[in-house]
């Protein structure tokens, strides 16, 4: 098995309430509609019910209405994706009593921006890591990509048991919004998403003897991926010439009352396990609706799911990086019991989801 020895999120220093935010995006987003207008009622209605009470933002609030287009709110993920990325990777590093050139394996995941080199390839001189350093930059997974990434560093750590990686995940979900769309979609990712990075450093099984930051590490027994049919409409980007348009339907909650106990129920039974005897959930916060569609699905006790909206009230969605900074919580709480089961998961496009079995 392989072990999460350290995680680490990090957000950009411009944090804002929800409601400034809801007064400054109603101008970007709804350009000239008239105050009082049912779309400006509607953003109101939509920000207030989102569950979420303050954002860190790429950039300073009044910033917004300035970017020219889809290049400029790239040229912006790249430089600010590059710092936050450096901090995150650090700063797990450091936590792990790592350095960058133990690092065997990077994978860098986002959906927000694109760069070629990746960012991964422009972090290697910046961090100091190898040269020889393997990296696999993942686009397009959204909010699974979290799980999935500690997923697929685990598939390589069982090959490599004497290796260190690290999954860095980067997502400036506010450089998405899309001025004058007054679509529901839209104005739903306006009111939930923000902006953030996180990395993970993970060992294998033998390396693990060796690092005293593995000693309370928990362990990654199993994995396992899940696409549900007919689904692809139900998340995702319309790529367009101002960039990424949001698409997300309003049937997603029904994904996850209709698949996600049986799916859960299913991969617990292979490992002799039931959704009771999970004592630590760490679930991505999609939103409220998906959160409560969570709870329902899998009759959670009273305060499972208590870090997840904790994090959606504090930071937004950070799309792939919110199931990590949800981990860094639910590890800082210190509440699971040694040798106790727990299972990471996230919901994406595709559809998709992403289950890992943790043990403490």
């Amino acid at each position: 098995m392989s072990r999460i020895v350290a995680v680490r999120g990090v957000l950009p220093g411009n944090r804002h309430a929800q409601a400034e935010i809801t007064a400054a995006l109603a101008d970007v987003v709804l350009g000239d509609e008239p105050p009082g207008s049912p779309r400006r009622a509607l953003l109101g209605r939509v920000h207030a019910a989102a569950g979420v009470e303050t954002r860190h933002l790429a950039l300073p609030l009044a910033a917004y209405a300035g970017i020219s287009g889809f290049g400029e709110a790239n040229d912006v993920f790249i430089d600010v994706g590059l710092q936050l990325g450096e901090r995150a990777v650090r700063q797990a590093l450091d936590a792990a009593g790592l350095e960058p050139a133990d690092v065997d394996l990077i994978i860098t995941t986002s959906v927000t921006g694109i760069a070629a080199p990746s960012l991964d390839a422009r972090l290697v001189g910046r961090l100091g890591l190898r040269d020889d350093v393997k990296r696999i930059p993942i686009f397009g997974l959204g909010c699974v990509a979290g799980a999935a990434g500690i997923a697929r560093l685990h598939d390589h750590l069982r090959g490599d048991p004497d290796g260190v990686a690290v999954l860095l995940s980067v997502e400036l979900c506010s450089l998405t919004f899309q001025r004058d769309d007054a679509s529901t979609s839209n104005l739903v990712g306006s009111a939930l998403f923000g902006d953030g990075a996180a990395a993970v450093v993970m060992v294998g099984e033998r390396r693990a003897r060796t690092l005293e930051a593995a000693g309370a590490a928990p362990k990654v027994v199993a994995t396992r991926s899940r696409m549900y049919p007919d689904s692809e409409h139900v998340m995702g980007w319309d790529i367009r010439d101002t960039g990424f348009r949001l698409v997300l339907a309003a049937t997603v909650a029904d994904v996850v009352d209709k698949y996600l106990r049986d799916d859960v129920e299913a991969f617990l039974a292979l490992h002799g396990l039931g959704v009771g005897d999970v004592d630590t959930w760490v679930a991505h916060p999609g939103g409220p609706k998906v959160i409560e569609a969570i709870d329902r699905a899998l009759t959670l006790p009273t305060g499972a799911l208590d870090v997840t909206r904790a994090s959606l009230a504090a930071i937004g969605n950070l799309s792939s990086s919110s199931v990590l900074h949800v981990l860094e919580g639910t590890l800082a709480a210190g509440r699971a019991r040694p040798g106790s089961p727990g299972l990471l998961f996230a919901l994406g496009p595709g559809f998709c989801s992403e289950l890992v079995l943790l043990e403490w």
